[in-house]
């Protein structure tokens, strides 16, 4: 993966985004509502399947980079996904599942499925499993307070929320989307003391074609571990994931790709 447009620009600079309070218009609670929804509806692909390739880049400051590759389908009708690993070799052939209400993670080393969960770290990086699935704001949260910013140029509406199950990652998160589109343009996840855990931002979106719709897919999306790092020549600096996603493609897959075998039969290849 190409990082040398650096990632101070990539992550707008964590440090350096201007979040400002406007009201040329009060935006009513029906209308937040509705903008929770659209948000929601722009990280699923119903109707279809969705298959992309993403390069997560790990950085653990004084530690250096590292490279996982990976092809991702879902099917979101059916809350079924499969990640497979294709490099480096190390890890080649590893995948993760998610059917029937259950994520499994494959190991071809001793050809094991073992059970994982949506809270766990993608190949120890910042990135939860969950990450690449579908975000189930308005299920799983409810809005306790909304206010109008402005996030750079964007005019944003910052939702603040409250988890309504215990059966989530976080407890509590806010979340920056834009008020003409619904996209999410930052998202700071936090503990249920308060304590904010990690900082994630999309800095651009690319316009994929399928189904006869036009979606909307993060072209990169870049985490920060709040918790985890180190001072170095006196500045604090943090864990950050960065994951760039290509080549999509929304059309259906065969059923055999959200199975277990299929990891099996693709690990040795």
């Amino acid at each position: 993966m190409k990082l040398n447009i650096g990632l101070k620009k990539i992550l707008f600079s964590f440090s350096a985004l201007a979040c400002l309070s406007f009201s040329a218009h009060a935006v009513s609670k029906s209308e937040a509502a509705e903008l929770l929804q659209k948000t929601e509806d722009s990280t699923s692909f119903y109707g279809t399947d969705f298959t992309a390739y993403y390069e997560v880049t790990q950085e653990k400051p004084g530690e250096g980079r590292s490279q996982t590759f990976a092809t991702i389908y879902r099917r979101d009708d059916e809350s079924k996904w499969t990640i497979l690993i294709t490099a480096p070799y190390k890890d080649r052939g590893k995948g993760y599942l998610q059917t029937e209400n259950s994520i499994w993670f494959f190991d071809p080393a001793d050809k094991r499925f073992t059970f994982t969960s949506s809270k766990d770290k993608f190949q120890g990086t910042n990135a939860n499993t969950s990450d690449f699935a579908p975000q189930h704001y308005v299920r799983d949260y409810e809005i306790e307070k909304t206010e109008e910013v402005k996030l750079g140029s964007y005019e944003c509406l910052l939702f603040t929320l409250k988890a309504k199950t215990k059966n989530v990652d976080y407890p509590m998160i806010k979340l920056w989307v834009t008020k003409n589109d619904g996209l999410t343009r930052k998202k700071e996840d936090y503990s249920l003391s308060g304590q904010k855990l990690r900082t994630t931002a999309i800095p651009s979106y690319q316009k994929v074609n399928g189904n006869g719709k036009i979606y909307q897919i993060p072209v990169n999306m870049v985490i920060q571990d709040n918790l985890k790092g180190r001072k170095i020549n006196g500045k604090m600096s943090y864990e950050r994931t960065n994951i760039s996603i290509s080549n999509a493609v929304l059309a259906k897959q065969d059923d055999a790709v959200y199975t277990k075998p299929y990891l099996e039969l693709m690990s040795g290849k």
